[in-house]
């Protein structure tokens, strides 16, 4: 993991490869939930930890038909608990100690607002089971913005950095934070000077957007790609390495002349305790959505990066990612 600017957190690479599965083991045949014998699983459920319409929302919906349509598995409950950027839901996770039909969808979001909203919760106490994906960030304004591209955003940021307001749908700590307080780094604007403004969710932080709440965004360009193509949002700027295919006309940072390269990612975690048999269901399942065709359609339709990695290794990639995330907290003062 590179701590430099542009790779602060190691979100764009994940360091190990993907766990090589055979054949999985299969939860108790009264259960139905069988990953081995050749029927769908059942009975899965996913929570998500913020409101509907973010991006946790949209990658569990999405994960959820995939494994319907491909019959990987029937009846998939996906269901949300918002709270506390999403330590409610962490609580709950925890609380759910053997429950091997509970997951819950998470990222980088979690693991920061596990430190600022300083939860009694934390993710080393979950089962870790997939990263699923990587994003990258956009900054993005309303249709409306007198702002028409990222450098006279940034002119009038760094004129007065506390009449800008910036927001992220994630709680201090979250991606949604981490980003624009890396671009004011990047800018030569102090961190401490930026007015951020938190939202729970992307879904929350839209109208917000749309209403003039904020001066501009800074979440995952998934979640606005609808309103990108009704033209009622614009965006400035890409915080990924190369331009983004399903935007390809958006400038990088990068290409802007700012140095900053920024990827969010997004995995699943179930409840501590659960069985090695009920862990295994789980990871199949995901391996069977990740390798359909139907999943690489979703990957390319809504330009994530497939980042798939399960198990312990994923569980390395959560320690690493606690770490990195609680070291720019406290550079930050909040932590």
């Amino acid at each position: 993991m590179m701590a430099t600017r542009r790779n602060l957190l190691v979100m764009g690479v994940a360091a190990a490869t993907a766990l090589a599965l055979g054949a999985c083991g299969a939860t108790a045949e009264k259960d139905g939930a069988g990953a081995n014998d050749g029927k769908p699983a059942t009975g899965l459920r996913i929570m998500v930890p913020n409101s509907p319409g973010g991006g946790y929302d949209t990658t569990a919906r999405t994960a959820a038909k995939v494994m319907e349509d491909a019959k990987i598995a029937t009846g998939v409950q996906v269901f949300n608990l918002p709270g506390a950027g999403g330590t409610v839901g962490l609580q709950r996770t925890v609380n759910e100690k053997g429950n091997g039909k509970l997951a819950m969808q998470m990222g980088l979001g979690v693991v920061g607002a596990s430190y600022t909203s300083k939860s009694a919760a934390t993710l080393t106490q979950t089962t870790p089971l997939a990263k699923m994906i990587e994003e990258a960030g956009a900054i993005v304004v309303p249709k409306d913005s007198p702002y028409k591209n990222i450098n006279d955003l940034i002119a009038a940021w760094k004129a007065d950095p506390k009449k800008i307001a910036v927001g992220g749908g994630s709680s201090p700590g979250g991606p949604d934070h981490l980003l624009p307080m890396q671009l004011a780094k990047a800018v030569g604007i102090d961190p401490r000077q930026v007015n951020f403004v938190s939202y729970d969710g992307g879904g929350e932080l839209l109208p917000a957007l749309l209403g003039g709440k904020v001066a501009f965004g800074a979440s995952g360009f998934g979640e606005f790609l609808k309103q990108v193509e009704a033209g009622q949002i614009r965006v400035l700027a890409v915080t990924s390495e190369a331009p983004i295919e399903v935007l390809k006309d958006v400038p990088t940072l990068k290409a802007s002349g700012i140095d900053l390269v920024f990827t969010n990612w997004r995995g699943i975690v179930a409840p501590p305790g659960i069985s090695e048999a009920d862990k295994k269901v789980w990871i199949d399942v995901l391996t069977k959505m990740h390798d359909s065709a139907e999943w690489k359609a979703e990957l390319a339709k809504r330009g994530w990066t497939d980042a798939f990695v399960t198990g312990d290794e994923f569980g390395t990639f959560l320690t690493e990612q606690d770490k990195a995330v609680a070291d720019i907290l406290k550079q930050l003062g909040l932590a």
